[in-house]
């Protein structure tokens, strides 16, 4: 029979991983599968700078911004004038 465990783990000094699994006894013999995760702000970012427009596009929204050059929208208040 095969089970699993699911745990989160940070990688430390020199790639070490600890893992603490207490409901198995010493000798168990398994099988480890580490899943890398992978941020997925990051991975959206790069997706849009890779086209040159939509990086100029993001970069002219981001300099406006940064000008304050931008109109603010309170979802609230929009919502209630929408009823």
């Amino acid at each position: 029979m095969l089970s699993g465990i699911k745990q989160k783990a940070v990688v430390g000094k020199d790639g070490k991983i600890e893992l603490s699994a207490t409901e198995l006894p010493e000798g168990t013999v398994v099988e480890v599968i580490v899943l890398v995760e992978q941020s997925d702000e990051e991975d959206e970012t790069t997706y849009l700078l890779k086209s040159d427009t939509n990086k100029k596009h993001l970069l002219k929204a981001l300099e406006n911004v940064q000008k304050g050059n931008f109109i603010y929208v309170d979802l609230d208040e929009y919502e209630k004038s929408c009823l």
